[in-house]
């Protein structure tokens, strides 16, 4: 015999009741996800925006379309410049801009000529580590804005250490910068080679900084990585598994 199973009044009232509370977390989620864009992966990148859960994946979604990129610089109030591809074969840069130094949030190049020409994503991730990471720290930790960036370059054609053999550095397309020093608005440089291990406020700006850019670049290699990084920050947007970046 088929066993009959009868469903009253009490079990439809149980599942409406779960049915209800489902709802309800669902909306109280949505509305939470309203109210922090920067873990929201489906509202649009915001320089206003903190880093959070869903910001490398909006990151990561700029690098592979430039244009997007672009429109992102714009709505920031980041004045650019576009540049057409150069190069060829694995040192093809497709997507090249330079950033047009602005004063007010720091996002300033030395050297500003042909050496900082990036990857849109690259300067993406410049403008939100310098909203979001290096002048909180710098006005934290050492009082003063920073009204600079000191790098050693972005595009090199060469493999990783410079080999035969390997794979190619990000350097190769563009989509690198070496950060060497911070220039303050009172006159101080904070220099890697000289003040990543020296101890004080400018060493733990440093460090600070280092922990921050991790939120908003592929790869962060500092003076902790090896000998070859004493002088200088290693930013790039490497195409990376979503949530996974390389930081030491």
């Amino acid at each position: 015999m088929k066993r009959r199973v009868h469903f009253g009044k009490r079990h439809f009232a149980s599942w409406a009741i779960a049915l209800l509370v489902v709802g309800a977390l669902l909306l109280a989620g949505w509305r939470w996800l309203q109210d922090h864009p920067q873990h929201n992966p489906w509202a649009p990148l915001s320089l206003d925006d903190p880093p959070g859960w869903a910001t490398w994946r909006k990151l990561s979604h700029l690098r592979d379309e430039p244009g997007e990129c672009r429109a992102f610089l714009s709505r920031s109030d980041i004045a650019f410049t576009d540049l057409a591809p150069a190069g060829k074969g694995p040192c093809l840069r497709a997507d090249r801009t330079i950033v047009i130094p602005d004063r007010a949030s720091g996002l300033v190049l030395r050297p500003g000529d042909a050496r900082s020409q990036t990857s849109c994503a690259v300067n993406a991730g410049l403008a939100l580590w310098m909203r979001h990471g290096v002048q909180p720290a710098a006005e934290g930790i050492l009082g003063s804005r920073v009204v600079a960036l000191e790098h050693l370059g972005t595009n090199n054609c060469r493999r990783i250490g410079g080999g035969a053999t390997g794979r190619w550095s990000e350097h190769a397309t563009g989509n690198a910068i070496d950060i060497s020093a911070f220039v303050l608005a009172d006159g101080r440089r904070i220099r890697l080679l000289t003040d990543w291990r020296r101890g004080g406020d400018a060493a733990i700006f440093l460090h600070v900084v280092r922990d921050s850019a991790c939120d908003l670049f592929g790869t962060v290699l500092s003076p902790d990585y090896n000998a070859a990084h004493a002088d200088h920050f290693h930013l790039d947007q490497a195409d990376r598994s979503p949530g996974w970046s390389v930081c030491r």
